[in-house]
């Protein structure tokens, strides 16, 4: 594993304190049943059980999703709020974190999903069950549009970024946040297997106490 450390990595300048609100963002065709919300919603539920998770049912339009999520943490204390997003979800966690200034976590985040996703328009289903999903080619407008030009929310970010990625490239993910504080993995794949590892590097960014 490679760390790249940027100035301020562990946002040790902050008072902010532990995180008290967490939301968790899964990625295109995924759900609240994908390995890592499952393993994130347990490690939450076993060890800090005081803390406001929600970990929704992402609709298929993106101006639908981040409506709803803004209305979910409209009234979030961004200072203790934190966002974590895998892949599309990690595209909405920027989009998120650079509206309410809080604490992101992105798992081999999407940088620019309007390119990516331009070829699934049409009908499929979701992963973790038979559901019909149609992602429209208005979509892909609207990712395009939500698209921050810049990013202002890099000190109070972590990206997590497998090498061996087969569907995001780790280059363009690196590029994306050059002043956030990266994990650069050799190997790995889109997935991140093995995110369970993480989750005690995680509380500790959160300001969690890991003795529990």
């Amino acid at each position: 594993m490679n760390t790249l450390t940027p100035a301020s990595p562990d946002l040790t300048d902050r008072e902010a304190g532990p995180v008290s609100h967490l939301l968790y963002l899964h990625g295109f065709r995924s759900s609240p049943q994908s390995t890592k919300a499952r393993q994130m919603a347990g490690w939450v539920a076993e060890n800090h059980p005081a803390v406001v998770w929600i970990c929704p049912q992402l609709p298929a339009s993106p101006a639908q999703a981040l409506a709803m999520l803004k209305e979910l943490i409209a009234d979030w204390p961004a200072a203790s709020s934190a966002i974590v997003g895998s892949s599309l979800g990690g595209f909405y966690a920027t989009v998120l974190g650079e509206w309410l200034l809080c604490r992101t976590v992105l798992i081999n985040p999407a940088v620019d999903p309007a390119r990516g996703l331009a070829t699934m328009v049409g009908s499929t289903t979701m992963w973790h069950s038979d559901e019909p999903f149609e992602f429209r080619a208005e979509y892909v407008d609207d990712l395009r549009l939500m698209t921050p030009a810049s990013l202002t929310n890099q000190n109070q970010t972590w990206a997590l970024i497998a090498k061996g990625d087969e569907v995001l490239d780790w280059r363009e993910m690196c590029a994306r946040y050059p002043s956030a504080r990266i994990t650069l993995i050799d190997g790995g794949d889109h997935a991140f297997s093995g995110f369970e590892t993480y989750l005690p590097a995680i509380a500790r960014f959160f300001e969690w106490s890991t003795s529990g």
